[in-house]
């Protein structure tokens, strides 16, 4: 711990510019935010026909940017005895380097690793319906590599431009903008759970209650920005958005069967959680409390997310069921093609609604899992802050 957070000399803080590096990690990360959902939809309306998709090659661009970046980052910190980044570098088996640039390197090598594991997964067993498999856990731990090592990285050198307020403003912009499509991201991962039929059961909550607020409450106390949750909420509303937007543009058959659904475009994700919502009022709370004792900001925090999360996504969930959202902005006239018509996909109905006790003990387990996801953010927020290695 010591050796991430003792002061550095003045050598390692005077770098008045946004570094190569940081630019290429957040490529990456924009590049594998954009692939993963590109490849769902691919998935959705044509089917895995090659391994060489466009979308394939974007999330795998991801890996080979934090690889080619942080790899050149480690070595030439290591030999090059005039590297400015030694003085805020630790050693990791014998090799030195920024601490964020040992994780999104590793993260790299295991997303290129993934490729021809995934590969080999769908040649031996054929076209996977879930989004976890062992290929997919390998690609997705790896994704998670690079952008904890991209967030650390920023984090690391936000923290020593304490003596220039432009750079740090400029750096706590790059932070949110990657916390944000961690948020893109940590939400994909949570997709099969919060599909637009699931939404009138506790399980859609507990599962974002899980870790999502554990992100709000890191990045709110690492950035320093008031508003860092709104801003995170903000570019995934926005990305999901676009992405419901543009692919439909491009056409698409489908190439696997059984095909139910006449598809001529891609189809485009679900209209996304309105965690915007709890986001926004974790704002305002922790701009009054966030700085007291955690386990109480904890304790207040976690009902406030869920049941904001659900006044405001329970109404908007039904609405989602109408003929009335069937348009281009919310997109549910759009279905898979190996999605039967007498599905509830299809015929717009909620899968085991929950009411009365069940659905108030289950919100009530979410509650207390948010609860413990914002401690745990906070604890983390507040190390990230004196990470300057």
């Amino acid at each position: 711990m010591a050796t991430l957070t003792r002061p550095l000399p003045a050598v390692a803080r005077s770098s008045s510019h946004i570094p190569w590096f940081l630019w290429c990690c957040t490529l990456a990360v924009t590049s594998v935010t954009i692939g993963a959902h590109w490849d769902v939809s691919w998935h959705r309306s044509i089917g895995r026909d090659t391994f060489w998709t466009p979308a394939h090659l974007a999330i795998y661009l991801c890996g080979v940017l934090a690889g080619i970046a942080c790899g050149y980052l480690i070595f030439s910190t290591t030999f090059r005895t005039d590297s400015p980044l030694r003085a805020s570098s630790v050693r990791v088996l014998g090799f030195t380097a920024p601490l964020g640039a040992f994780l999104c390197a590793w993260g790299g090598v295991a997303m290129i690793t993934s490729a021809p594991f995934d590969n080999w997964w769908h040649n031996a067993y054929g076209l996977d319906v879930k989004i976890v498999s062992p290929p997919h856990t390998l690609l997705i731990t790896g994704v998670f590599g690079v952008e904890i090592g991209a967030l650390f990285l920023i984090m690391a050198a936000m923290n020593r431009a304490q003596d220039n307020l432009a750079l740090q403003r400029r750096l706590q912009l790059m932070l949110l903008y990657i916390a944000g499509l961690m948020t893109v991201l940590t939400m994909f991962f949570r997709m099969e759970y919060t599909w637009d039929i699931f939404l009138h059961s506790a399980g859609a909550y507990i599962s974002v209650a899980i870790g999502v607020p554990l992100y709000f409450s890191a990045i709110w106390k690492a950035s320093r920005s008031r508003w860092a949750c709104t801003w995170m909420t903000g570019i995934y509303m926005a990305f999901m958005i676009a992405m419901i937007l543009i692919l439909p543009l491009f056409p698409a058959e489908p190439k696997l069967g059984p095909v139910y659904q006449a598809v001529t475009q891609f189809i485009p994700p679900k209209f996304p959680p309105l965690i915007i919502v709890p986001a926004f009022l974790l704002d305002l709370l922790w701009a009054r409390i966030g700085n007291r004792n955690k386990l109480l900001v904890s304790l207040v925090s976690g009902p406030v997310f869920v049941f904001a999360l659900v006044a405001a996504e329970w109404p908007f969930a039904s609405f989602l069921m109408s003929k009335a959202s069937e348009n281009r902005f919310f997109a549910t006239g759009f279905h898979d093609y190996g999605i039967p018509s007498w599905s509830a996909e299809v015929t717009r109905h909620f899968i085991n609604p929950e009411h009365g006790l069940i659905l108030w003990r289950g919100l009530g387990m979410a509650s207390l899992y948010a609860a413990i996801s914002v401690w745990l953010g906070l604890l983390l927020g507040e190390w990230m802050r004196k990470i300057q290695r």
